[in-house]
C-alpha cells in the first residue's frame, strides 16, 4: 500500500481541523455534555470514519479497507474498556462535569500523539525484526487471559498516580483547587499547575498504557502503519463522546471483558498463524516457511464483529434477567 506524502498530510490535517472544531467552537463556552449532545457527535464520527473507510475503499480496494474496519472496530472496542478508567480517574479528581468534555479532548490528544510514536517504533520493529510477530502473538494471547480473569467489581476503586504525574507534582506546584478551564496560572509571580492539568495527563498517560494491547492487536489485522494510525485516531476522536453517551450503561456490559479476551486471543493466534507461515528463524523448521492456514481480512472482521454483537446481546439480557449483576461502577 503505497501512501503519498500529500495523503498523510491531507488526512492529518483533516484530523486536526475536527479536534480544532471541537476544541475552540464546540466547547468554547464549558457546559455538560448532554446524552443527546454526545449521541449526535458519536454518530458524527463514526459517520466521518465510514467515509474514511469507504474512501481507502475506492483508492486501494476491499482487503486495505477491510483492514481499516477491523481495526477501527477492534480499537474503538477496545478502548470502550478504557471508559471504566477514566471514571475511576474522573471521580478521584473530582472533575466538574462542565469541564469533564475539555479534560477528555485534551487528555485524549496527548495519548493520539504519544500513540503516533509507538506507532512508528512498531513500524520499524516489523520491518526489521520477523520474530516481532510471535511476540505480539504470544503477548495477546497472554493479555487476553488476564483480561478473562479480570473483574471491574475487583478493581481497586481508587486511581493510583503513575510516574508521569509524579514527576509533574516535582516540576510544578499544584493548586488545591480548579480555576475555571485554566491549567497553569501564576500566584504571587509563581507559575502552578491546576488539576486540570494533572487530570488532563491522567487521562493522556493512562490510555498509553493500554496501547500495549492495542497497538499489536491492531498490527496482527493489518501492517499499514497509515492504516493502523487513522484506525487508532478515529477511535480516539470518538471516545470522548461515547464516555457521555454510554455514562451509566457501562455497568451493564458485564461480559465486556470477556468478548475482548476472546479477540485479543483471536488476533494473537492470527499472528502466531502468520509469523509461522513467513517463518524465517533458524530455530524453527530450519528457517523454512510451515504449511499452515492463515486467517484472511474477511474472516478476521466477520469475529471481531461477531463476538462484539453476542457480548453486548449477552449482557444485556444477563441484567435484564439479574439487575444485580450490573457492575458497580466509580461514580
Amino acid at each position: 500500500m503505497a501512501v503519498p506524502a500529500w495523503l498523510w498530510i491531507a488526512t492529518i490535517a483533516g484530523l486536526l481541523a475536527l479536534l480544532a472544531i471541537d476544541l475552540f467552537i464546540v466547547d468554547r463556552k464549558p457546559h455538560e455534555v448532554t446524552i443527546g449532545e454526545a449521541g449526535r457527535w458519536v454518530t458524527f464520527y463514526v459517520a466521518v470514519a465510514v467515509a474514511f473507510g469507504l474512501g481507502v475503499w475506492s483508492m486501494y480496494g476491499g482487503t486495505y479497507a477491510g483492514e481499516f474496519f477491523a481495526g477501527y472496530i477492534t480499537e474503538y472496542s477496545l478502548s470502550v474498556d478504557n471508559l471504566f478508567i477514566f471514571l475511576i480517574i474522573m471521580s478521584t479528581f473530582k472533575v466538574p462535569a462542565v469541564h469533564q468534555h475539555r479534560v477528555l479532548l485534551v487528555g485524549i490528544l496527548m495519548a493520539l500523539v504519544m500513540r503516533g510514536i509507538f506507532i512508528a517504533v512498531g513500524a520499524v520493529a516489523i520491518a526489521q525484526f520477523s520474530w516481532i510477530f510471535y511476540f505480539f502473538g504470544a503477548f495477546l494471547i497472554y493479555t487476553g487471559y488476564k483480561l478473562a480473569k479480570t473483574d471491574h467489581d475487583e478493581e481497586e476503586e481508587e486511581f493510583k498516580e503513575n510516574a508521569a504525574l509524579r514527576i509533574v507534582r516535582k516540576i510544578f506546584p499544584v493548586t488545591d483547587q480548579y480555576h475555571g478551564s485554566k491549567s497553569f496560572l501564576k500566584i504571587d509571580g509563581k507559575r502552578f499547575v491546576t488539576p486540570m492539568f494533572i487530570v488532563m495527563v491522567a487521562i493522556g498517560t493512562t490510555d498509553l498504557l493500554f496501547a500495549l494491547d492495542s497497538i499489536p492487536a491492531i498490527f496482527g489485522l493489518t501492517k499499514e502503519p497509515f492504516l493502523v494510525f487513522t484506525a487508532n485516531a478515529f477511535a480516539l476522536m470518538g471516545l470522548r463522546q461515547l464516555y457521555f453517551l454510554l455514562g451509566g450503561l457501562l455497568n451493564k456490559l458485564v461480559y465486556l471483558s470477556i468478548g475482548l479476551s476472546v479477540i485479543l486471543g483471536f488476533i494473537g493466534v492470527k499472528l502466531i498463524l502468520e509469523a509461522l507461515h513467513s517463518n524465517a528463524l533458524p530455530f524453527i523448521n530450519g528457517g523454512q516457511p510451515l504449511p499452515v492456514p492463515v486467517i484472511g481480512i474477511e474472516v478476521s472482521l466477520s469475529v471481531i464483529v461477531g463476538v462484539l454483537a453476542i457480548t453486548t446481546v449477552a449482557s444485556l439480557i444477563k441484567v435484564r434477567r439479574n439487575p444485580e449483576a450490573a457492575k458497580q461502577v466509580a461514580k
